[in-house]
């Protein structure tokens, strides 16, 4: 039988695919997931990279890099801590090296895909000169929205479950949808568990184990993980403080998620995955404290944050965002005094010519008023003439 179900949530999937066939091609659905995530790993930190003023070119590069490391890394981490599945006495050494090669022979540990990427992110950056904190910073952002999509993978594969549950969200598989051999490894195994078996559930009238979709669990952590980060990457007060962010996110869930789990890798009693988890817990707090501590000595850790364009809605503007907006405001107030100014010393330039106008009207009319008078002066003169001319005739008479 090919479903799975969640009877607690009333949810039934009749046929589950683990492959679909295109073009006689035949494509896992884990390796569609695993695909979907990466890419959407990609868009995201390219996204960020735009809005963080870094070139998302050299994103697409690195993401173009990292899927041999990444992989590589997976498998390694998983063969070293699964090694006696691998390495048997008496076994021959092609085919041990062709079973560790094989990744259908087992499978990959998110945990080394993570630790080859880190590597192969400061290698990259190194090279490149880039902020290797800052790029960290937008890669987080990728690759926990990436395991989100990656993690259905395992839901289409029927593995990394629990173990027995009865509660809400407890998702159960048919029994027989396991081949016999591959139950009986399952069980020599501990992954299906006696008490799996001894507590089956009947769901249309399919016999069914009934376990944590562990799965399921880490996607929603991984989501919630996804958001805060999203909200929270405006007011971070230091460049790689998401990454550490996520570091230490990602290992609390895991470590609660791993006590679940039928599956884990193991050294000696301990659960690998958990102490993993709780070392990079530890490192990653304590990266944040330090750099805490520091901004309140007065060292000041960089924050390559370009804030957002002035038709931003966003209420969550940062102490960067407010500071442009002040010098904006000062470079306003600036112009307008400048434009007082100019409009001051064309008002007194008018007012200069306008006075000058007057006083040249005032002079030329002075003018014409003195000569005026002189006219005058002239004819009464003449008339004066005159009357002496006729006295003069009149005394000759």
């Amino acid at each position: 039988m090919q479903g799975i179900y969640f009877p607690g949530l009333g949810i039934l999937f009749d046929k589950v695919l683990s492959a679909i066939t295109i073009l006689n091609v035949k494509l896992p659905m884990y390796a569609i997931c695993v695909t979907a995530g990466f890419i959407l790993a990609l868009f995201i930190a390219s996204k960020e990279a735009q809005r963080t003023g870094q070139n998302d070119e050299d994103y697409l590069d690195f993401f173009l890099w990292l899927v041999i490391p990444a992989i590589l890394g997976a498998r390694i981490y998983y063969v070293i801590f699964n090694h006696e599945r691998f390495f048997q006495p008496g076994k021959s050494i092609g085919k041990t090296l062709i079973d560790v090669i094989n990744i259908h022979n087992g499978g990959l540990a998110v945990y080394g895909g993570l630790i080859a990427g880190v590597l192969a992110g400061f290698i990259f950056a190194r090279k490149r000169k880039l902020n290797f904190p800052l790029f960290g910073d937008s890669i987080a952002l990728g690759v926990v929205a990436a395991q989100i999509v990656g993690r259905w993978g395992n839901f289409f594969n029927r593995e990394c479950f629990g173990g027995y549950t009865n509660g809400l969200l407890r998702m159960a598989i048919p029994v027989n949808y396991f081949k016999s051999s591959y139950l009986q490894a399952l069980r020599r195994d501990g992954i299906i568990t006696d008490e799996m078996l001894n507590n089956q559930e009947q769901v249309n009238g399919i016999g069914c184990i009934t376990v944590h979709p562990t799965f399921l669990y880490e996607g929603l952590w991984n989501l919630a993980l996804l958001i805060f980060l999203l909200i929270y990457r405006k007011k971070k007060k230091f460049d790689g403080e998401l990454a550490m962010l996520y570091v230490a996110g990602y290992g609390i869930g895991r470590f609660w998620i791993e006590g679940l789990r039928s599956d884990s890798l193991m050294v000696g009693p301990l659960k690998v995955s958990q102490l993993v988890a709780v070392i990079c817990v530890v490192l990653a707090v304590g990266v944040i404290i330090k750099n805490r501590i520091d901004i309140k000595n007065g060292k000041t850790p960089k924050v390559n944050y370009i804030p957002p364009k002035a038709d931003d809605s966003d209420d969550e503007d940062d102490s960067d965002s407010d500071s442009s907006d002040e010098k904006t405001s000062a470079k306003k107030e600036s112009s307008k005094q400048e434009d007082k100014k100019s409009s001051k010393t064309e008002d007194e330039k008018s007012a200069k010519s306008e006075e000058k106008s007057e006083e040249k009207k005032k002079n030329k009319s002075d003018l014409k008023k003195k000569l005026q008078d002189k006219k005058s002066d002239d004819e009464e003169s003449d008339d004066s003439d005159d009357e002496e001319d006729e006295d003069l005739y009149d005394d000759e008479d």
